[in-house]
């Protein structure tokens, strides 16, 4: 009985691999065994980027926050404080944007949490 060498399959599988690796420099866009080893590094990293997306955009807030509040005469870690005591529920990035496009506002903000 004849050998069956997976012919469809093989090349559906090939093809898939890499259409993902278009754009790579040199082999690795054009033979199979380096795309494949590409591809698998490229789903690491964009795995791990989007975990650390979320860190990266709460750091920026922060630093956003941070330098509003010192404009306003106070402390990011008091601003913070007041705000948890007086009970306004907004976070950080909603803050940010209020700190960057609506300065009056942010500025009333931090005036109920000074007032905390």
């Amino acid at each position: 009985m004849p050998q069956a060498k997976r012919g469809v399959a093989g090349k559906k599988r090939h093809k898939k691999i890499l259409e993902r690796a278009k754009g790579f420099r040199g082999a690795k866009s054009k033979a199979y065994r380096p795309a494949k080893e590409a591809v698998q590094h490229a789903l690491q990293h964009a795995y791990i980027g989007r975990k650390r997306k979320k860190r990266d955009f709460r750091a920026l807030w922060i630093l956003r926050i941070s330098a509003a509040a010192k404009a306003n005469g106070i402390s990011y870690s008091r601003l913070m404080a007041g705000l948890k005591k007086a009970g306004v529920g907004l976070n950080r990035k909603v803050l940010a944007h209020l700190a960057l496009a609506e300065k009056e506002t942010f500025a009333r903000i931090v005036a109920v949490a000074k007032e905390a």
